[in-house]
């Protein structure tokens, strides 16, 4: 007697441990393939004409550097003089606050939303959802370069002035140029630097957003003269790098369309609720199609 067949069993679709293996294996090329995608779109020729910079930009950073070398000579050294007259318990308190500008505290951050937006936008998923992440993505994106950038401008040419810290004897004009050592790289603040570009960076995305931002920036400038890691004037030109750093960033982006217009405001990006299904959606697709089988 012949044996009836059992093809359909062997046809039958995955069930939902299979769709979980299938879900994991599909994250590392969905994140290859999107950040080749968002790349390529961020190195893209310019998409629209950008406006001039205005001539009072120029002139504000020319005052800006006038006013570094007006702080060098009047009032550096009496900072330091001051600084090293506060009370333990103040220093101490600002020992704590001025960690909050290391970069680490928002460029690990939005790294890592860019790496795990890139890791679930799935081509299988809907044109809504991918654009949702791809939207997203650009405002990680922006946060992260317009903060990195400054940055490492600042770590390269800090080395190559090498102006001794406040606590290094010697006063506001000791240099060893070339050095590369910690306590020869007072100017400029590197916590200063991404004090100012976290302020303009998120106040360009979220313009209510800048009071406290600007706050916190000076908070963190002023709390880098308390320690003694910096003089007046190196927090100065750390905010200049930071601000200029990040204004450039904006206006990389919106010359392709991303984040900003070309009149450099920013576009209207996707609601709480629409982020909120999408990663949903993102995340419980593969189980949500095995059991539909």
């Amino acid at each position: 007697m012949k044996v009836p067949s059992n093809d359909g069993a062997s046809a039958k679709p995955p069930g939902l441990p299979a769709a979980s293996l299938q879900f994991i294996a599909a994250l590392v090329p969905n994140l290859l393939r999107n950040l080749a995608l968002w790349c390529s779109v961020l190195v893209r020729p310019p998409q629209v004409r950008m406006p001039r910079v205005p001539t009072s930009a120029f002139v504000a950073i020319v005052l800006t550097l006038a006013a570094v070398v007006a702080l060098m000579f009047m009032v550096d050294a009496a900072s330091t003089d001051w600084a090293r007259g506060l009370p333990r318990w103040f220093t101490d308190a600002f020992e704590q606050i001025t960690n909050a500008g290391l970069s680490g505290w928002f460029l690990i951050p939005s790294g890592v939303a860019v790496l795990c937006l890139a890791a679930l936008a799935s081509p299988s998923l809907s044109r809504m959802t991918r654009g949702v992440f791809g939207a997203l993505a650009a405002r990680f994106g922006f946060v992260f370069i317009a903060v990195a950038l400054p940055g490492l401008f600042d770590d390269a040419i800090k080395g190559m002035i090498g102006r001794a810290r406040p606590y290094i004897p010697g006063g506001p004009f000791t240099y060893r140029p070339f050095t590369w050592r910690p306590e020869f790289a007072s100017l400029p603040s590197g916590h200063s630097t991404t004090a100012a570009a976290v302020a303009f960076a998120i106040g360009a995305m979220w313009p209510r957003t800048r009071p406290v931002m600007w706050l916190y920036a000076l908070v963190i400038m002023f709390s880098r003269v308390v320690v003694l890691a910096h003089h007046p004037s190196d927090v100065v030109a750390g905010a200049l790098v930071g601000i200029v750093g990040a204004a450039l960033v904006r206006r990389w982006f919106a010359a392709r369309c991303l984040v900003f217009s070309a009149n450099l405001s920013v576009y209207a990006g996707p609601s709480l609720r629409r982020i909120a299904t999408a990663i949903v959606r993102a995340a419980c697709w593969p189980w949500g199609k095995a059991g539909s089988r």
